[in-house]
């Protein structure tokens, strides 16, 4: 792995975090695994388009990526509420390094498998693209099982209000039509 691809891991695992539990998976083990590994491949999508240098992964980890707080607050998701097995302090870190425009666009691409495969596609063109290939099927390709998994992560209408925020923005980085995004 590229030293930019491990320099965006900690945007990427707060991100995926995030999404996981603002859509969370209903059923066991195996669902909220399957979930987790959708929303991880969605976000490191959306994570190496966003951020397609070296160097651009270096500069939002030098300056930080911004953290939850709007998508929390157009979610409905509280960053402030303790529960008893997770600590307050620890809670709201890992939510300083969940980044808005690629939480944004892995939910654009969790919604729509179309716009996942060209976002795969366009990664060729990111020093990501050619240092790791790596197939993206849970993202691009879902089963039957991934739907089940992450039915509420997947449901273009719930992911409407964080998609929208940077939609445009993303269809303009991959160079596709409005109507192959919904």
């Amino acid at each position: 792995m590229s030293a930019d691809s491990s320099s965006l891991s900690s945007l990427i695992a707060a991100t995926a975090h995030w999404l996981t539990r603002a859509y969370p998976a209903d059923g066991g083990a195996l669902q909220r695994g399957l979930a987790e590994v959708q929303a991880r491949q969605a976000v490191t999508v959306a994570a190496w388009l966003c951020y397609p240098t070296e160097l651009d992964a270096q500069l939002v980890v030098l300056t930080g990526p911004g953290g939850s707080d709007r998508i929390d607050r157009i979610t409905g998701t509280d960053s402030r509420v303790r529960t008893a097995d997770t600590d307050a302090e620890c809670d709201e870190s890992w939510r300083s390094w969940v980044d808005e425009v690629v939480a944004s666009w892995a939910a654009c691409l969790l919604s729509h498998p179309d716009l996942a495969a060209a976002a795969t596609r366009a990664l060729a063109g990111t020093d990501h693209g050619s240092a790791v290939p790596l197939a993206f099927h849970r993202l691009t390709r879902p089963r039957a099982a991934d739907h089940e998994a992450a039915a509420l992560m997947r449901h273009p209408d719930l992911l409407e209000p964080i998609a929208r925020l940077h939609r445009p923005r993303l269809l303009v980085r991959l160079d596709v039509e409005t109507t192959l995004a919904g």
